[in-house]
């Protein structure tokens, strides 16, 4: 039997995203017949009490306050998580991670350090990835079309040319934690405020305000377009988490050569970021009919209602599937090269 660690928690403000993840990730595998070790990168592992205390599907309309966030990052394991013994002798470390620690390439960085096997990106490409400026610059120069940006601080005539509104956000933080979609200059500041919370670095974008679609990549293969209805004018926290908030419509219904120009965009800014056994896309569409690239996730949700599962369910690959099939990808992986290094 397979040992897998699963790895979850965290101190970022998607911490309580990973846990419901993570709550059906462990179901999952263990009905595939994996042996799976829940460990906490701030508790360590997780017996069965713990398990059903912290491992809850539900996720609430709001981050955890940054008071509880400060006492979780005093609390963090760091490079001790390796020294755990279900870490250092599982035939696997599967990551249900959210927020930079994770999906910035800190925890895989020191998965390599310790030589331990784990599944999805490495840290060089999750790194570029969680990292939307240098993410857009990849995409600039692979021919992936990406709305027009700036790091703050920028001058008066750079605002004027991306326009309003316009999207002011951190550049390392996922699940729209700390964005805001500026429609006067006056707000500007404060909304640069409210993003430096949460990362040094301030993105502003160019608001596309179009439909919104996403395309999940399973090895190198892109899965079913979806398309993204929030009730709020944009895909904001409280939306993705709050059941009923969204609609989500597998597959998309567009033409199918909309889909497939989707789906080899994904395939490209995958492979442009060095990205390797799964990850999700997300589409804005112009107004010119460009499908405008926002971010690549390298560690998507995967809850049975996340994005990622219900694009490969379109595709006819249930949830317990979807999780086998990526480890099995990375244990596939592993076996040709060895526990991988950089990308």
């Amino acid at each position: 039997m397979l040992r897998i660690a699963l790895l979850t928690g965290g101190s970022t403000p998607e911490r309580d995203v990973a846990l419901a993840g993570a709550a059906q990730v462990v179901a999952a595998l263990r009905a595939r017949g994996y042996a799976v070790t829940v460990v906490d990168t701030v508790t360590g592992v997780l017996g069965r009490t713990d398990e059903q205390r912290l491992l809850v599907p539900s996720v609430g309309a709001d981050p955890p306050p940054e008071e509880r966030l400060a006492e979780l990052r005093t609390a963090e394991l760091g490079d001790g998580l390796i020294e755990l013994a279900p870490i250092r002798e599982a035939d696997l470390v599967f990551p249900v991670l959210h927020g930079k620690q994770g999906e910035g390439g800190e925890i895989q960085a020191l998965l390599e350090r310790g030589g331990i096997p784990y599944a999805g990106s490495g840290p060089e490409g999750s790194a570029l990835a969680m990292d939307k400026h240098r993410a857009k610059q990849r995409f600039q120069a692979s021919g992936v079309p990406t709305p027009a940006w700036g790091l703050w601080p920028v001058d008066s005539a750079a605002v004027a040319a991306l326009g309003l509104p316009v999207v002011v956000k951190p550049s390392r933080v996922g699940s729209t934690v700390g964005l805001t979609v500026v429609d006067d200059l006056g707000s500007l500041d404060a909304a640069v405020a409210t993003a430096a919370r949460f990362d040094d670095d301030v993105l502003l974008e160019q608001f596309v305000g179009g439909r919104e679609f996403t395309v999940g990549i399973l090895g190198d293969r892109p899965l079913a377009v979806g398309e993204i209805i929030p009730s709020h004018a944009i895909f904001d926290y409280e939306c993705k988490y709050t059941p009923g908030m969204t609609d989500e419509v597998f597959p998309a219904d567009i033409p199918a050569t909309l889909a497939g120009r989707m789906q080899d965009l994904a395939s490209t800014a995958h492979r442009a970021l060095g990205l390797r056994d799964f990850s999700r896309v997300d589409f804005r569409l112009g107004a010119d009919g460009t499908p405008y690239c926002l971010e690549v996730n390298t560690l998507p949700g995967l809850t049975g209602t996340s994005l990622l599962p219900q694009s490969a369910k379109a595709v006819g690959i249930g949830f317990e599937e979807l999780c086998d099939e990526i480890c099995r990808l990375a244990l596939d992986r592993l076996r040709n090269t060895g526990p991988a290094r950089g990308m």
